[in-house]
């Protein structure tokens, strides 16, 4: 089977949300974009929330997470920390602490980590299982950097002026709304008043991976690492724009930094990976990573099973591959990938690889 696997687009996910209150500052959403095969829809995103217990929260009939965090002690860490919000290991939001409580509202279930970072002590991080539509508290504890003789206020990443933010703001909400040039004039002014900041470059690079721009978007990529190294869904993005460029080679380190930094990020950067490491003739691993994103229960595009498939054929496994056709023509009969999938099973059975399936009886 030498049919290509279809190539990757980014499907941006994230909404960027004002306080409740009317004075209080805008956090722009660092928004982790999932990395979504052909038409794939993707995920709705978190509304965050920075307010303290006296602040009302409407979320309707959905959960809450509620974070205080804590220091060695037990007691509060009333500084500014930064909360971060992940989903299936994609960054979904993130909010401000407002007297060491930062609250989250997100429109579905599921697993989700938690990392905290504050000036003078080290990052945080906790996982927590949400299963039903209920308030969840989550305590973070947080140890101080003195005692490991670390300089306390070490300067944060780069923060952008309120012009800056805004124009951010206005086009990551284009996006959002697949408004791609409306977009774009956004990002252009956000990026003639910060055109050294990494989030930035970040969000144009995904526009310009909307666009299936890919070189364009390697190059404001690269930036991005450069200014912030150690990103997961920087390198993420980053090997993809590499990989639709079938430049695996140079793709395939990225994509394997980016898991071993995130490895809960989900199936779209496995998927990536074993496409990656299948045209570069890696088939043991390219077989490997399509079986985990197979396995996740979140990965049902159509390109899932292909590329699994694909790697199977290439093993030598004859009969699992035709398996695999089988039972997604079975569930996907009328996907315009079934003529691809009956093509490639017919072409198994043609070349003996297979038993022919038994035809029904008149």
């Amino acid at each position: 089977m030498t049919l290509p696997v279809a190539e990757t687009t980014l499907e941006l996910v994230g909404a960027l949300m004002r306080s409740k209150k009317e004075c209080g500052p805008l956090h722009v959403v660092r928004m982790g974009l999932p990395l979504l095969v052909g038409l794939w829809l993707c995920p709705v995103p978190l509304l965050s929330q920075d307010s303290g217990e006296d602040t009302a929260i409407s979320r309707g009939d959905r959960a809450e997470i509620a974070i205080t965090v804590r220091d060695s002690s037990g007691g509060l860490v009333t500084a500014p920390a930064t909360v971060k919000l992940y989903k299936n290991g994609v960054p979904t939001d993130q909010s401000q602490t407002s007297r060491g409580r930062a609250f989250f509202i997100p429109r579905s279930l599921g697993d989700f980590s938690i990392t905290v970072e504050a000036a003078g002590y080290k990052a945080g991080q906790k996982d927590v299982s949400v299963t039903l539509p209920i308030k969840a508290e989550v305590d973070i504890y947080l140890q101080s950097e003195t005692a490991s003789n670390v300089s306390v206020g070490v300067p944060g990443k780069p923060v952008l002026a309120p012009k800056a933010k805004e124009a951010l703001v206005k086009g990551l909400e284009a996006l959002g709304e697949n408004k791609l040039d409306e977009a774009q004039k956004s990002l252009s002014e956000a990026m003639k008043l910060a055109p050294g900041n990494p989030e930035v470059l970040y969000v144009q690079g995904m526009l310009y991976m909307k666009r299936a721009n890919w070189a364009e978007a390697q190059s404001v990529l690269e930036k991005s690492n450069q200014l912030d190294p150690n990103e997961a869904r920087v390198l993420a993005a980053l090997g993809m724009a590499l990989s639709n460029q079938k430049k695996y080679e140079a793709a395939i380190p990225l994509l394997e930094k980016s898991l071993e930094l995130g490895p809960t990020q989900g199936w779209e950067t496995e998927w990536a990976l074993a496409k990656s490491y299948y045209y570069h003739q890696q088939y043991d691993q390219a077989l490997n990573m399509a079986r985990k994103a197979h396995a996740d229960p979140h990965a049902s595009a159509p390109q899932v099973d292909l590329l699994l498939a694909q790697c199977l054929t290439a093993v030598g496994l004859y009969e699992d591959s035709a398996q695999v056709l089988r039972e997604f023509l079975k569930n996907n009969p009328g996907s315009p990938e079934a003529a691809t999938a009956r093509h490639w099973l017919d072409g198994l059975a043609a070349n003996g690889k297979i038993h022919a399936e038994a035809k029904p009886s008149p």
